[in-house]
């Protein structure tokens, strides 16, 4: 069986719906209607009871029509849309006078019923609503008042109702259903909008967008959320284009260099002293090709998710004390300072292996692009009860125009002389994923030839 498509399906459970709701409808409206007819019908024959008991008078335990002939020639004797047949019976319950209208037949009295109930009866095979009446001297029954009506128009007008009811039923389901189903095709248009778009899409082309409906409803929203993903999707892939080319170009640097340094190293004959200079150029290219694959495998590690985080409460001093002492030892100048301005503890939530390197990447900036007589400052400060970190030199700087562009994979500010700083360009890029990972707010401020300051918040 073919599925039902979406559009159908709406219509589907729409009419689903409205069936339940108009079938509690006209149930509603064949009962109120039955219990209308049948309270007028009701409150007419007891009339008859009250008006017929008032026209008997009782003698010595015996009662009597007043009016009897009158009583005879009045509408009971003619055929009524609605006639009402009378029957008066002596305490055994013998007959002593009907009406005319009964002719040849009579009612019968169902001993079974209680008095004073209306019941439906048979009268020539004909619906009847009946009462039995009893007739009281001084609390003693001495007859009964038998009063019946036609049920046969009443019949008539709710066999009709239900008729039309039952035919208009599945009329009106149906008609509901082509208008639902023209609704539903039209509400949807939005999502075949969604379907041709997406078709559209391939890794090739990742400009298409969803027209968004004129109705900020949720199909606009839905509409909207594609494209924003889509918008996401589409810069992601183009930054990974871009790394992609930027990676190949830098590995491939150093290798060309390694490569041709070998080639001219093997035309002639050197001296000792030219290829001890040469081998030793290309084990510090080998150096920097290791250093781009691990900063290009740490990248790839921490990309798409969380893994192998480890967040527990440390103190921050002790890691930033182990980076300064270790760096100082490396370049044998002192040239890194911590400075204290908190008097709270040092604690932070994050990750020790991770927030390491991310202090140990900046403070390699911080070190490489500023003077060697010039001193790095590490400060920790506790602003409005979160704990920052401040890595302050006085270096070179960043341009105005490159601040916003320091934390792109292999972005390297160009120097005030227009040449390229040494370096691989990743430090910042992975000190930004990494921060981002940790949920460290990073912040830097920069003036040109005076100095940097990277501010490190810890929530």
């Amino acid at each position: 069986m073919k599925p039902l498509s979406f559009k159908n399906k709406i219509a589907f459970y729409y009419i689903i719906t409205t069936a339940i709701l108009v079938f509690v409808v006209f149930f509603s409206i064949y009962t109120i209607v039955k219990n209308n007819v049948n309270a007028h019908l009701n409150n007419d024959i007891l009339k008859e009871v009250k008006n017929h008991l008032n026209e008997i008078t009782i003698k010595e335990g015996k009662f009597y029509l007043i009016h009897f002939e009158e009583w005879k020639e009045r509408e009971h004797n003619t055929v009524d849309v609605n006639p009402v047949f009378i029957e008066f019976l002596n305490q055994d319950k013998q007959l002593i006078a009907k009406s005319p209208n009964l002719k040849k037949h009579k009612l019968v009295f169902d001993a079974t019923k209680p008095d004073n109930d209306l019941f439906d009866a048979e009268l020539v095979h004909a619906k009847i609503r009946q009462i039995q009446v009893p007739i009281l001297e001084k609390g003693t029954t001495i007859g009964y008042l038998v009063i019946a009506m036609s049920l046969e128009g009443t019949l008539v007008v709710l066999n009709d109702l239900s008729h039309i009811l039952i035919v208009s039923y599945p009329v009106i389901l149906l008609v509901l259903f082509l208008i639902a189903r023209l609704i539903a095709g039209r509400s949807i248009q939005p999502i075949n909008a969604i379907i041709k778009t997406s078709d559209k899409i391939t890794k090739d082309n990742l400009s298409a967008r969803i027209p968004l409906p004129h109705n900020k409803d949720e199909l606009f929203v839905l509409s909207d959320t594609i494209n924003n993903l889509l918008n996401r999707i589409e810069n992601a892939v183009e930054r990974e284009k871009q790394f992609t080319s930027d990676a190949s170009h830098e590995l491939r640097t150093p290798l060309t260099v390694i490569k041709g340094t070998l080639e001219v190293l093997v035309r002639k004959p050197r001296t000792e002293a030219e290829y001890h200079e040469k081998i030793k150029y290309c084990i510090a290219e080998v150096n920097r090709l290791n250093q781009l694959v691990d900063q290009l495998l740490l990248l790839a590690r921490f990309e798409n998710q969380k893994q192998s985080i480890h967040i527990q409460q440390l103190d921050l001093l002790p890691v930033i004390e182990e980076i300064v002492n270790r760096k100082n030892a490396e370049s044998q100048l002192d040239r890194l300072k911590i400075n204290i301005q908190t008097t709270v503890p040092t604690l932070v939530q994050s990750d020790g292996y991770l927030l390491s390197i991310i202090l140990n990447n900046i403070i390699s900036n911080a070190l490489k692009y500023s003077n060697k007589d010039q001193n790095v400052l590490v400060e920790i400060h506790s602003i409005n009860q979160k704990i920052e970190c401040h890595i302050i030199d006085s270096g070179i700087g960043i341009p105005p125009a490159d601040l916003e562009k320091v934390f792109q994979p292999f972005f390297r500010a160009k120097n005030h002389d227009g040449s390229t700083n040494k370096g691989i360009g990743l430090g910042l890029s992975i000190v930004k994923r990494l921060s981002d990972l940790l949920r460290i707010a990073i912040v830097v401020e920069s003036i040109e030839n005076k100095g940097t300051i990277i501010k490190l918040r810890f929530n």
